[in-house]
């Protein structure tokens, strides 16, 4: 293990003599078994470098990372929980800073990729660098097989008449997301928007994206990442033959239920709000406003007994997205979440 960080700012440590091909960015937070799986993962595929960013672990993650003596492994540890959009941006800007690799490729602490799939990709890389992809995303699955719907590739349904109209007339969700037999293709698929589970991006895109935004904390980060990258003229293509698995337990893997820990819900909602206005644009996100907050609302028959703590954070997080305040720290909304189940 070689450390990159120097809490709070990031230092350049080592340029490696030759040209870094692929890169491998994970981003951890007191999982430290979970990351132990990822890392046995990784450590086994063909990839140059891994860089796992600490989030200010307390679990005995820096302990796990000490131990390996893979030169491949790097470490950047934060001061403080900036969460995954604040971990990705400063793994990121480490990555580009230290290593200016090919292409990296990202994913949370409880995914990893299948046997063989870094070859895969890299067999494959310069015919897709020269078909004008910038960048591409895996086939995402639960432990058992099942496709991993919060990582589900999706298409912007504003700047695509056919999926509008199909999430116009009932569809919802699935109207604008891929479908199950787009897991069947053996070529790349045009998408607009993707999860940091498994997304590969090339130097390129990159450079015309930037960096997440890290104050958004969790959620919807990876979203309006790529989106950005589309609308900035960037290509990003669905290739199902490249795969992860993400064995995350947030929210039932059917999409029902609240999420759990309770102080998540603000954060959900607050940023898929940004990320609505983003995809909808200035007139067109009020009625989806309108549509979505109703849909929510709705979710609080499963919270039980917390059932208006959630709606107080769901209406808290409306009122942040409204007002474009994106500075509530992770301790005040747990503290609040805390409190209002105490009080519930």
């Amino acid at each position: 293990m070689k450390d990159l960080s120097n809490p709070p700012a990031l230092s350049i440590v080592e340029h490696p003599d030759a040209s870094v091909g692929l890169v491998a960015l994970v981003v951890t937070h007191n999982r430290k078994a979970q990351l132990r799986v990822t890392l046995e993962s990784l450590l086994a595929e063909k990839v140059a470098v891994i860089v796992v960013v600490d989030n200010a672990s307390t679990d005995g993650t820096g302990d796990l990372l000490r131990a390996v003596a893979d030169p491949r492994l790097y470490v950047v540890t934060l001061a403080r929980n900036m969460g995954g959009a604040g971990g990705f941006e400063a793994g990121l800007r480490a990555v580009r800073a230290c290593f200016d690799p090919a292409w990296c490729v990202v994913m949370d602490d409880d995914a990893r990729p299948y046997p063989g799939t870094f070859a895969r990709f890299q067999s494959q890389s310069a015919q897709l660098e020269h078909a004008g992809f910038e960048a591409i995303a895996a086939g995402v699955y639960y432990p058992d097989g099942r496709i991993c719907e919060m990582n589900r590739p999706s298409r912007n349904p504003f700047w695509h008449f056919r999926d509008f109209m199909r999430t116009a007339l009932g569809q919802g969700r699935s109207g604008f997301h891929l479908r199950d037999s787009d897991y069947a293709a053996t070529g790349p698929l045009p998408i607009d928007a993707a999860s940091f589970v498994g997304l590969f991006l090339s130097r390129k895109g990159l450079a015309r994206a930037g960096y997440p935004d890290g104050a958004l904390f969790l959620y919807a980060d990876d979203v309006m990442y790529t989106l950005r990258l589309t609308k900035r003229g960037g290509r990003i293509g669905f290739l199902p033959s490249l795969r992860f698995e993400h064995d995350c337990t947030t929210h039932p893997p059917d999409g029902g239920g609240i999420h759990r820990p309770l102080w998540k819900v603000y954060y959900n909602y607050r940023n898929a709000l940004r990320a609505y206005r983003m995809v909808a644009g200035p007139v067109l996100f009020w009625p989806v406003l309108m549509l979505v907050f109703v849909k929510w609302r709705g979710r609080a028959r499963h919270g039980g007994a917390d059932r208006h703590a959630y709606l107080a954070l769901l209406n808290l997080a409306v009122k942040d997205a409204l007002t474009g305040r994106i500075s509530r720290d992770i301790v005040e909304v747990r503290a609040l979440a805390r409190s209002l189940t105490r009080n519930g």
